[in-house]
């Protein structure tokens, strides 16, 4: 895949391969991994714009950052209020953050139903005076969405316009709609269609296990990026895979997340986190279930690095 480096508003990014935003999984640890195995741009988990409004301390650990982070600092926030999105991207909190990435593609019902995330693909008026209230902080501003809440609504299009002739930096689009969750084949026509209507940079969404996913994902959509989500999960080296970062030691990255882990976190935390990261770097290798049987039985930092020392990582 041919990499290339992304401006985003007054911003330069490195290289057009992004972590996506994962909802229990992309906290700093994790990003800055990824970040050191060559992926360009990294998002916090999805932060409640309301949530920071109404000074919730859980959603506040969400903004955790680490001092050897090297790129970009780029947090999601999601939400239906206009105010309370002006005022969270206007707040303290997000002070350190240079780049504001508003969620308008979460299918979970409890967001659907709150009005949130995928919810604002059927109210294009709303979105673009969310994305207004996010410009005033003077940040740079992307948008991140699906094609549509189903195949008898697709918007992809319409959508992108609306979002760039609100102010949006960039849009990433995740290839499906609504109903499809995660499943399914990403749909490269909607993508390359609003590619072709913008003139911001465009990131492609969807599908994205290797490096042939992302240059394909790259060659049908004439997308200017991609975005990586699950299958950096089940295998952050994917990073490294796409933009020719030499990894030497395997193991020795997943032994430093394990301790920055347990460095950075609650000791709790940092134990159902590190078992559940490990439980997905092993899909597909032999003896994987016993293995995850091991994990979940694991309490702290040394049981769980005991475990990968009998791991393979090729």
């Amino acid at each position: 895949m041919r990499l290339k480096k992304i401006k985003v508003g007054n911003l330069i990014i490195g290289n057009n391969v992004f972590l996506a935003p994962l909802a229990g999984y992309t906290n700093a640890v994790f990003r800055g991994m990824c970040e050191s195995l060559g992926a360009g741009l990294t998002f916090t988990e999805m932060v409640s714009a309301k949530g920071l409004c109404y000074n919730s301390e859980n959603t506040r650990e969400l903004l955790q950052l680490t001092p050897t982070y090297g790129a970009v600092n780029a947090v999601q926030l999601f939400g239906a209020d206009p105010e309370f999105m002006r005022r969270a991207a206007q707040s303290d909190d997000i002070a350190p953050f240079e780049l504001i990435d508003i969620n308008m593609g979460c299918p979970m019902p409890k967001i659907y139903k709150n009005g949130e995330g995928s919810a604002l693909l059927e109210n294009i008026p709303l979105a673009r005076k969310i994305v207004k209230a996010a410009k005033e902080s003077g940040k740079a501003v992307s948008v991140k969405f699906r094609t549509g809440i189903d195949g008898e609504h697709i918007i992809t299009r319409d959508f992108a316009l609306a979002m760039e002739d609100a102010g949006a930096d960039m849009i990433t689009i995740h290839g499906r709609t609504r109903d499809k969750i995660y499943s399914g084949a990403v749909d490269f026509e909607e993508i390359a269609k609003a590619k072709a209507a913008v003139k911001i940079p465009v990131i492609a969404n969807g599908g994205v296990y290797s490096d042939l996913c992302a240059e394909k994902l790259l060659k049908e959509t004439g997308a200017d990026g991609v975005m990586v989500a699950r299958g950096a999960m089940y295998n952050p080296f994917v990073f490294a895979e796409i933009c020719g970062v030499p990894v030497s030691d395997k193991k020795a990255v997943i032994r430093k997340q394990i301790a920055d882990t347990f460095g950075a976190y609650d000791y709790r935390f940092a134990t159902v986190y590190m078992r559940k990261m490990l439980a997905f770097y092993i899909k597909g290798q032999k003896g994987a279930a016993a293995t995850r049987v091991k994990l979940m039985s694991a309490n702290s930092a040394e049981e769980i690095e005991e475990i990968l020392k009998g791991l393979q990582f090729i």
